[in-house]
């Protein structure tokens, strides 16, 4: 009875975006990066050797601070919240699965990718995640077998706009797409957010076409591919002409969910939270993510088209392939050229009036 409430619910909200007469139940794999096995400390290396290869050391404190206007929210498998990274930012939390505010992650994949995109830069340990003071709306929408539906993506996807999100994540992918799923997209598009999803890990199983990623074309979104710690392309990663840039995927450190039994690393510091590596461009994304708010940080008056425009032109390509994108994500670059390229110009209200000249205007 609670699916079958929950299903109607979420049928409800649906069928009040134009031209939906009927949801179907789409039954999609998440694309679950499996937890690599922990790989050994590298001494000279950085923990979060993917902060270095993004040059987050580059963006100023102070575009880090005004990213806490921005919202993220991360549709996944939950969060635990009380991880230190995340605790610190007092997330947000709603699960469309439950319809309430608990959001324990069994999976562990909800967790890792949220603290790539929002964890706390000022807690003192662990890891900082790239959006630095960027707010967190975590939404549960995956349930603990890893699967999602196009209803449940949707419902989660309206959920967040309707909720405050300048920029969704979606860690999550399958060969197939529905009408649900292209509409929700279309909402927040519309909306003005920014959608970010990953491109996919089956480029060693025929590589094909991967949704909702293979949406996000003509500025409404980013599919982002993974990288090595070398900058070259992630063997796993996706090719294909929607993907948009790439971040570093392959062996990425980030925070573990107590409540899923991933493989634990041994960190050289006290914390009462969990850490580890894992691959996949599931978690290349929500560093995207997190640099987006850093943009909108930098230049708030940028469109959710500007801020994808900004991401993909000061990414580190030399020009557009099929197996970067546009090249590896640089956020402090992509933070310069936010803060030189102009915003677009206030919409006038629509009962607004308009200026009296007493003469024609020059």
């Amino acid at each position: 009875m609670r699916l079958l409430a929950r299903t109607l619910c979420a049928l409800a909200v649906l069928a009040a975006l134009p031209g939906v007469a009927k949801a179907t139940v789409l039954r999609r794999a998440l694309t679950v990066d499996s937890p690599a096995l922990a790989p050994t400390y590298q001494p000279g290396v950085a923990w979060e050797w993917q902060w270095d290869a993004a040059n987050m050391n580059g963006v100023p404190d102070s575009v880090q601070r005004a990213a806490a206007a921005v919202k993220i929210a991360v549709i996944d498998s939950g969060a635990d919240t009380s991880a230190p990274d995340l605790d610190e930012k007092a997330p947000a939390t709603w699960s469309v699965l439950t319809h309430s505010r608990r959001v324990r992650d069994t999976l562990g994949h909800g967790t890792f990718v949220s603290s790539l995109a929002a964890g706390s830069v000022d807690d003192g340990v662990g890891i900082a995640g790239f959006g630095g003071d960027a707010k967190l709306l975590v939404v549960q929408a995956i349930n603990k077998d890893g699967y999602i539906t196009d209803v449940d993506e949707a419902a989660a996807i309206i959920y967040a706009v309707k909720h405050g999100a300048k920029i969704i994540n979606l860690s999550i992918g399958g060969s197939q797409t529905s009408s649900i799923e292209r509409r929700a997209i279309r909402y927040a598009a519309r909306h003005g957010v920014l959608l970010v999803a990953a491109a996919g890990n089956e480029h060693e199983q025929g590589n094909p076409v991967e949704y909702p990623a293979a949406l996000l074309r003509g500025g409404i979104g980013l599919a982002v591919g993974a990288t090595r710690m070398d900058g070259t392309r992630a063997p796993f990663s996706n090719t294909g002409t929607y993907v948009s840039l790439a971040a570093p995927g392959e062996n990425v450190f980030a925070a573990e969910s107590a409540d899923a039994d991933w493989p634990r690393a041994q960190p050289s510091w006290t914390s009462p939270g969990y850490y580890g590596w894992a691959s996949g461009t599931s978690f290349a994304a929500p560093e995207v993510a997190g640099a987006a708010a850093l943009v909108w940080g930098a230049n708030p008056s940028l469109t959710a088209g500007q801020v994808a425009q900004v991401l993909k032109e000061s990414a580190s390509g030399n020009g557009w392939s099929p197996e970067l994108g546009w090249g590896r994500l640089d956020a402090a670059a992509a933070v310069q050229l936010a803060q030189v390229t102009p915003g677009a110009a206030p919409r006038r209200a629509r009962h607004e009036p308009r200026p009296i000249h007493s003469s024609p205007p020059s």
